[in-house]
């Protein structure tokens, strides 16, 4: 087992910044993959970005790449979502996941934290 903790959500102004850490304990050895998915308001979960653990590739969600960064660290098993000029449509609970598969399918992945809300105002 895997066991996911987000922290960093909270309420930002459009154009803000925000960076969410998710902390990965347990078996992490068997995670090829990490990451970020979000589920907006009335939408099914979609990627943010995710990563394979050892950095070889970066896989984004559609049209948040140049915004949305993704970084990790090896040392305290820990990857962290930059999120960079904000809109009100990036409101959403933010999702970490970890597993065996690199996809872009949320069902791909093994182990999800608890989420983090992340409000944008306008």
């Amino acid at each position: 087992q895997v066991q996911l903790v987000e922290s960093g959500g909270g309420l930002v102004q459009a154009g803000g910044s925000l960076r969410l850490s998710c902390a990965a304990s347990g078996r992490t050895f068997s995670a090829n993959a990490m990451g970020w998915f979000r589920q907006r308001p009335g939408k099914e979960r979609e990627l943010v970005v995710v990563i394979k653990w050892n950095g070889e590739s970066t896989l984004f969600g559609d049209s948040l790449k140049g915004r949305f960064a993704i970084s990790r660290s090896n040392a305290n098993n820990t990857v962290y979502l930059q999120m960079t000029s904000l809109k009100p449509e990036d409101t959403a609970v933010y999702y970490c996941a970890a597993g065996r598969s690199y996809s872009f399918n949320p069902d791909a992945y093994d182990y999800w934290g608890q989420g983090t809300q992340v409000t944008v105002s306008s």
